[in-house]
């Protein structure tokens, strides 16, 4: 097989890892991005962007990845469809491992993000997109005075649903057992004017047309019949998201919820191997996150791989 060197090879093509390619290939670094899908990212997936600096509301996330594929491209980076099977971090040349080819580096960047849980209600993924979402601070502004749903009972789906009750008319929050008393966040919740609890409920049915969600179908674990419910937007919040690390083996140190341990130049607990964006497990996870990830961890392996102690500052105001 093919064997390929460079001074940065990344593992993913999504925001983090292109943001990385862009900064590490115009500072005259030889770098390989391995993408192993470029349609099925959390950016891939996101319809319309509109939080993202300086792009317009009316790109989708897709539109977005792609025009910073091709930026990190046009500055000298390869950018291959990869699936990484394996790598090897000892020594000072790290080793990736893909059907293709093997890659050899001195700087390595794991950028492979969180695997999305798969669907677990019918309409999920024929709607995601499309009035499903798995992110109020990213879509709750499209619905402002409609009606949504939040089903979910952790704490991901509390604050969320804080998030909506800025825009929203009415926030229909499913969970299928009670909050608890000493869960103040909550309890919170449930105070909001425009907040309707729905507990001991099961969503069943996400239901929709071609411009999108139109209702979904619920059951009261008391009743015996399902129930109709309006609502354009339906936001699900369940376990099962969790950090795409498989590849890693137990080379780098990881936290108790997955995610991988860095430090605040991105630097992982093993010299030469960076991780940035959602494999970190963030609590933020945002594509102007990931990019800015990406930055941080370029410049750092820019002055690794030129053995300088201090940060060069680009410019000066």
């Amino acid at each position: 097989m093919e064997t390929i060197e460079a001074d940065v090879v990344i593992v993913g093509g999504g925001p983090a890892g292109c943001s990385c390619a862009l900064y590490t290939s115009r500072a005259d670094l030889k770098t390989v991005i391995l993408d192993k899908n470029p349609d099925v990212g959390a950016l891939a997936i996101t319809h319309q962007i509109a939080n993202y600096p300086g792009v317009s509301s009316e790109m989708s996330g897709e539109a977005l990845l792609a025009l910073m594929r091709e930026q990190a491209v046009s500055f000298g980076s390869d950018y291959r469809r990869a699936q990484v099977f394996g790598v090897d971090v000892n020594g000072e040349w790290k080793t990736v491992y893909t059907p293709e080819g093997t890659f050899k580096a001195r700087a390595l960047v794991v950028a492979t993000g969180a695997l999305g849980r798969p669907a677990s209600f019918k309409g999920e993924a024929e709607y995601l997109g499309r009035g499903v979402s798995y992110c109020a601070t990213c879509d709750g502004a499209f619905y402002k005075g409609r009606e949504v749903a939040v089903v979910g009972a952790n704490k991901e789906a509390v604050e969320e649903g804080q998030v909506l009750t800025k825009f929203a008319s009415k926030v229909h929050w499913l969970t299928t057992s009670d909050p608890k008393e000493d869960d103040a966040h909550a309890q919170a919740l449930m105070t909001q004017p425009n907040v309707q609890h729905w507990s001991r409920t099961r969503l069943m049915l996400i239901e929709g047309d071609d411009a999108g969600v139109t209702g979904i179908k619920l059951k009261n674990r008391t009743q015996e019949t399902e129930q109709d419910l309006a609502v354009e937007g339906v936001f699900v919040y369940m376990s099962g998201s969790k950090p795409i690390t498989d590849f890693l083996g137990d080379q780098v140190a990881f936290k108790e919820d997955g995610g991988v341990v860095v430090d605040d130049f991105m630097a992982t607990t093993v010299d030469g191997v960076w991780a940035i964006g959602d494999i970190r497990n963030t609590p933020f996870k945002q594509a102007v996150v990931a990019a800015s990830d990406g930055c941080i961890a370029a410049m750092a392996i820019d002055r690794f791989l030129n053995s300088r102690k201090g940060i060069r500052v680009d410019w000066v105001h």
